[in-house]
């Protein structure tokens, strides 16, 4: 047997990768060095705008060129990185030897010494995370995310008059719509999105233990604090003052965990989607060409929701363990971060793949009014709430005289079919108002809906 050639161990990198390959462009290595070539441009920028150490301030034109570095960086600067680290076997150490070639190339070998001046690789790294793991939340993430929701608003709205049968315990219930079913979770997931739109990207940016202490040495009069808290905002992050180390990854943890929650609505989503198509109250639209099953030529499966669940799973348990590990590291320094830290687009990139996959699975159901409508003919007992109900108002208001309607209306219907006719012939015979009578023989388990359709409207 022959070897295969080189092969993506992740199915993201291979067969899922028209799905989440914009990911790539933040929540990967290359990705990564990109951020740290950034920032480590900003602050030779930083510096020399200060003038420390004698240094003039880069002229427009030099800053745009380093910063051109940056915007241009491409293949053959990964490529070259990656030699680089081979020599030095650290990947901080490698982007620093690469921003001083650059440095070279443009004619500044005179501030060469101040590229990764006083920093830690954790100054770089913490910053370089924050920077990528915020533009894939916010430019590739959030928007698929978005995107969801707006189909189930539209699709809530669309049904927001159809009525259907809820089942509670899986068993029936009290009428809702399915309009109204589908904003629940558009609901719950934009208040997620608002959480998760608030985010702060804390960084750090103080030296080998946090203490600003080479700074202080190099140069005592310069008020380091204020330095660094300018430039981390320059970045576009929140600064956080007081760190070992390592920034300490709290920021992180909240938003993992924030996405695992919204991970979970959603397969909770795509369960009750299942769950309405294996009742019927669904139909797949097929596919053109698709083949549902290998030997059942009938079959339309369910497919797009299932592999969302999957991926949400696989997505949350990453998440998770990410948010529990990186909020620990042994006393100033360790490294259990770092390893951690480069499945952060893995976790996204499961969360991604589910995402596309209910997007679409959403738009290949059409919702069976003549399922719905048969399912609720079928079970008139659910009024049994609306009537007890009733007839308990009616003794509060003096109109009747009935001792405890609940149990006279479970001994009728509990475990039972009752049909309308039946209902009807029980209702008649009610000791209550006629006008609430009247109500209760006008109403049908269709109708029985309250404001179901009205509270769509809370989608704003």
């Amino acid at each position: 047997m022959t070897s295969l050639p080189p092969q993506p161990l992740s199915p993201l990198d291979g067969r899922y990768r028209s799905a989440v390959g914009e990911l790539g462009e933040h929540l990967s290595e290359a990705g990564l060095n990109r951020a740290r070539v950034h920032v480590e441009v900003e602050w030779l920028i930083a510096q020399t705008d200060r003038g420390f150490f004698g240094s003039s301030p880069l002229s427009d034109h030099q800053k745009a060129s380093l910063r051109q570095v940056v915007a241009d960086f491409g293949q053959a600067d990964i490529d070259e990185l990656a030699g680089l680290e081979a020599t030095t076997r650290h990947d901080v150490k490698a982007v620093e030897y690469y921003v001083r070639r650059r440095l070279s190339d443009l004619g500044l070998d005179a501030i060469s010494e101040l590229t990764h001046f006083a920093c830690t690789s954790e100054d770089i790294n913490n910053l370089s995370y924050a920077i990528t793991v915020r533009d894939a939340v916010r430019d590739v993430w959030l928007p698929k995310y978005r995107g969801v929701i707006e189909t189930l608003e539209t699709l809530a709205r669309e049904h927001r008059d159809a009525s259907m049968l809820s089942r509670t315990h899986g068993q029936p219930a009290t009428p809702s719509t399915m309009g109204k079913e589908l904003a629940v979770f558009a609901y719950r997931l934009r208040r997620i999105e608002r959480q998760i739109e608030a985010t702060e990207y804390l960084g750090k940016f103080s030296g080998a233990t946090g203490t600003f202490s080479a700074h202080v040495v190099a140069a005592p009069d310069v008020s380091w604090p204020e330095v660094s808290r300018e430039f981390v905002e320059s970045l576009g992050l929140t600064w956080n003052p007081l760190t070992t180390q390592i920034e300490s990854h709290d920021w992180q943890a909240e938003l993992y965990g924030k996405v695992s929650h919204a991970n979970r609505v959603l397969h909770n989503l795509a369960t009750d989607i299942w769950t309405y198509i294996s009742l019927g109250i669904f139909r797949q639209i097929p596919a053109p060409g698709a083949t549902g099953s290998s030997t059942m030529p009938h079959k339309v499966n369910p497919i797009r929701f299932e592999n969302a669940e999957a991926n949400l799973e696989l997505s949350s348990a990453l998440l998770d363990s990410l948010a529990a590990t990186l909020v620990t590291s042994r006393m100033q320094r360790d490294l259990t971060d770092s390893s951690a830290q480069r499945n952060i687009g893995v976790g996204f990139g499961h969360s991604m793949l589910a995402l596309d996959n209910i997007q679409r699975g959403l738009g290949e159901i059409d919702l069976d009014l003549v399922v719905l409508a048969a399912d609720l003919d079928g079970n008139w007992e659910v009024l049994g709430e609306a009537i007890q109900t009733v007839i308990r108002a009616e003794v509060v208001a003096g109109r009747s005289t009935i001792a405890d309607p609940y149990a006279m209306l479970k001994e009728l219907t509990r475990g039972k079919r009752v049909g309308a006719d039946e209902l009807a012939e029980f209702v008649n015979g009610l000791e209550i108002g006629d006008e609430a009578k009247q109500r209760l023989l006008a109403l049908t388990p269709q109708s029985y809906t309250g404001i179901a359709s009205e509270l769509v409207d809370r989608l704003g």
